[in-house]
């Protein structure tokens, strides 16, 4: 993943305390509804090579890589729906090898289209917005929040168009929306409209944790779920990048102990191969401070440094 990097050796300048809560979250979470949040930890994509003899046993074929995965991590971002949305064959294969190995429930969390969000930037979208969520309804009880990740170039002049397309969508699907261009955040009058509208239209915001854009972490909970896309800096930034997940650990303990219902942290990497290393801490911390119980991953012998 390259959105939002920075040479390694700036990691070190950047400043990554988590900010204040947002206006929004401080309306939406209810300490009345307090218990345990549901949590789903994932990555982006089961099909990574480097992870055979990493968490996949070795000589796993790529049929078999999503059968592996499942045994890992109950959720996915299936970043594969962005480049083209899948047959329903695909869609009730991948639901089943997904149920069939999940040591409990797995969640299927898909983007978008690109031809929805980047091609057609939600303009004349209705068709194919219908033909994706018809075949994500395959996934049924293993259907989990859609992804709406918008360009960088989709800037406020757009706001008008974002705003008929998420008040069109079928309520039944719950989604999350990723904004990217820097002037949602830069102006607080269209900041608090934004997340005000997705709060009042039962729409989530997307907190992305990366190095190069601090303004992504707006820490704006409009619906009392959170879809946190975190993104390490690499082997070389191992203490920072844990640091950080210890942070998220000690927010999330908060927002659960106001009313936080669920949790989906999806990890990314610049490099894939560290992914399960990271993912494997995010879970140990999670479980020590919101006294849950994720099984952690399970690693093929051999040695790490």
């Amino acid at each position: 993943m390259e959105f939002g990097k920075v040479s390694s050796e700036n990691v070190k300048d950047v400043d990554f305390t988590l900010p204040a809560d947002g206006e929004q979250t401080q309306w939406v979470l209810d300490s009345a509804n307090a218990g345990k949040a549901k949590v789903f930890i994932g990555c982006a994509k089961w099909g990574r090579k480097e992870w055979v003899g990493l968490i996949y046993p070795p000589k796993t074929k790529e049929a078999d890589f999503l059968n592996e995965y499942a045994k890992h991590f109950n959720a996915i971002e299936l970043n594969a729906v962005y480049y083209q949305i899948p047959s329903v064959e695909s869609v009730r294969k991948w639901k089943k090898q997904a149920s069939d190995n999940a040591p409990g429930d797995f969640l299927f969390c898909p983007k978008f289209p690109k031809v929805i969000t980047h091609d057609q930037r939600l303009v004349g979208a209705e068709q194919a917005t219908i033909e994706y969520f018809k075949i994500m309804s395959e996934f049924g009880e293993n259907l989990g929040p859609c992804f709406l990740q918008l360009s960088e170039s989709f800037g406020v002049k757009s706001k008008a168009v974002l705003e008929d397309y998420i008040k069109a969508l079928p309520k039944e699907y719950k989604v999350f929306v990723e904004l990217r261009h820097e002037q949602w955040f830069a102006d607080p009058v269209t900041r608090q409209h934004i997340f005000q509208l997705f709060r009042e239209t039962n729409k989530g915001a997307v907190i992305t944790d990366v190095s190069g854009r601090r303004d992504l972490m707006h820490m704006e909970v409009t619906i009392p779920e959170v879809f946190i896309r975190f993104i390490g800096n690499g082997h070389a930034h191992k203490k920072s990048d844990f640091a950080r997940i210890d942070e998220w650990g000690a927010r999330l303990k908060l927002w659960q102990e106001n009313g936080l219902q669920k949790i989906y942290f999806f990890l990314h990497q610049h490099d894939e191969l560290d992914t399960p290393l990271l993912a494997t801490y995010a879970i140990k911390v999670f479980n020590e401070q919101l006294g849950i119980n994720l099984p952690e991953i399970s690693f093929q012998p051999r040695l790490f440094d």
